[in-house]
């Protein structure tokens, strides 16, 4: 382990996110909410801690190991949530305690969503930008933002990029070099912001709504500077804009990059991934749509408006709402919770286990049935006319079995401090598949919770955004054996 580059990769890192405090602080000075202070103090805060951890080891250059990067990228999350939450406990409004803050703070930076606060058409329009800002910058990944600027300082990026990328395979790149490769990431991404936020505009949000719900929606995150949401605005168009950003982010951004690259949209409706999303997702719209009119919840026009919108919203964990599915009828609010498991697609900005680990699970699962009839058949598993290696195969079923492992054991720890099953249950599925709203207790927030069910959440969430692995291989005796 390379402890003197790491410190000064993070000193580095702290220096380079105290920036991020800068455009709140113009918001506040823009709007005169008297929230600057809160600002300038985070900043003159992570700038000096930062500077403070380089200094002694700025010398140091070496090329980093994968452990290393398994351990700056964990650390970087860690340390990004706490000092990210000193504008939320320094500012009078809200006025946060330590626990709230970092909690809301680290759900803003895993694009979870789930919010501890309340009134926030009454919140200093800083501070809701900030919320905002958080889940753009986690959205494709501050650590990817990192390798494409710090190979400029002299470190080596490629193992943060594959520790912190989502998705079952680590090692494919768009590009030759690592660096170039998160420059189109963020291109990419930088343009369906600026796409999504021009269309929210157009359709009647004010700029600053408009911004601010871009940020979210490209990140799916889902926070909203209101507190009835995207329900706030009670229009279509504005639903419409917003299903159609979700599930766009919620594709793969390897294929976005190839349309740019190539100007070709079919490779989409080649990919087994997003047909497999797709399908899944017009298959509960129409289930839904379905039991909203048998049980006459809402009138057919308005039913198919509320399905589309909450069924994408949820399975592609943004957690915006138009509606509290938590209440809606038969089995609609467990279905809809279950389908946030599988989430987006793979190296997407969306939370879940992915789709492609859900498909080949199932394409694995008939592979056995088939073996039932058919004992000697060599049956291989493919996606479109492609063979999967058994190792991909292997690695999909045990992240599968240590994420529902880390499910159960986060459930009984919330169940341990003294919150209801029902409660308990959607706040770690809320939380590790970095949806935000649950049900129970946690349907419209996380306010009322326990601090020490609020530290276990927050660990949840860390370990959704970095997919489960990435923090549970510190905690191994071999990970630090020399």
């Amino acid at each position: 382990m390379h402890f003197y580059v790491i410190l000064r990769i993070l000193g580095i890192l702290l220096m380079i996110f105290s920036i991020t405090q800068l455009p709140p602080l113009g918001v506040s000075l823009f709007y005169d909410d008297a929230t600057h202070w809160a600002f300038i103090s985070a900043f003159a805060i992570t700038l000096a801690t930062g500077f403070i951890i380089w200094v002694p080891v700025y010398t140091a250059k070496q090329e980093l190991s994968i452990r290393d990067g398994f351990l700056v990228t964990v650390l970087f999350w860690t340390v990004l949530g706490v000092f990210g939450s000193l504008p939320l406990m320094l500012a009078e409004s809200p006025g946060l305690t330590a626990v709230d803050a970092v909690f809301e703070s680290i759900s803003g930076l895993t694009t979870t969503g789930a919010t501890v606060m309340t009134g926030l058409d009454k919140l200093p329009h800083s501070i809701l930008y900030y919320r905002q800002q958080l889940q753009w910058l986690g959205g494709m990944g501050i650590i990817v933002l990192a390798v494409a600027i710090l190979p400029m300082l002299g470190i080596g990026g490629m193992q943060l990029y594959r520790a912190e990328a989502p998705g079952p395979v680590k090692d494919n790149k768009l590009t030759p070099r690592i660096t170039e490769t998160a420059k189109a990431l963020w291109y990419i991404y930088l343009s369906l912001t600026i796409a999504c936020a021009a269309a929210y505009w157009l359709a009647g949000m004010t700029p600053f709504d408009a911004i601010g719900h871009s940020f979210s929606t490209v990140a799916i995150g889902g926070f909203s500077t209101h507190d009835a949401s995207i329900g706030h605005f009670d229009s279509a168009i504005i639903e419409s804009i917003g299903i159609f950003f979700m599930v766009v982010a919620g594709i793969n951004f390897g294929l976005h990059f190839f349309a740019w690259r190539h100007h070709t949209l079919t490779h989409y409706l080649k990919d087994p991934e997003v047909q497999f999303y797709l399908s899944l997702l017009g298959l509960v719209i129409l289930l839904t749509l379905f039991v909203l009119v048998m049980t006459h919840t809402y009138p057919a026009v308005e039913a198919l408006r509320k399905a589309a919108f909450m069924v994408v919203s949820v399975a592609t964990t943004t957690g915006y709402a138009t509606a509290d599915f938590a209440h809606w009828p038969a089995m609609l609010p467990f279905m809809l919770f279950v389908l946030a498991f599988v989430g987006g697609c793979a190296s997407s900005t969306a939370g879940g286990m992915k789709a492609i680990r859900v498909l080949l699970i199932l394409k694995q699962g008939y592979r056995e049935i088939l073996r039932l009839i058919h004992p000697n058949a060599v049956i291989p598993v493919k996606l479109g006319q492609r063979p999967i290696p058994d190792r991909i195969l292997q690695a999909v079923w045990g992240f599968f079995s240590v994420y529902l492992i880390v499910f159960v054991v986060m459930l009984i720890a919330l169940l341990a401090t003294g919150l209801d099953q029902i409660t308990a249950w959607s706040a770690v599925g809320a939380t590790l598949n970095n949806l935000g709203p649950g049900l129970g207790d946690v349907s419209a927030h996380f306010g009322g919770l326990n601090p020490t069910a609020k530290w276990i959440l927050c660990l949840a969430m860390l370990l959704g955004r970095l997919e489960v692995f990435t923090m549970l291989v510190l905690f191994t005796p071999a990970f630090w054996r020399r």
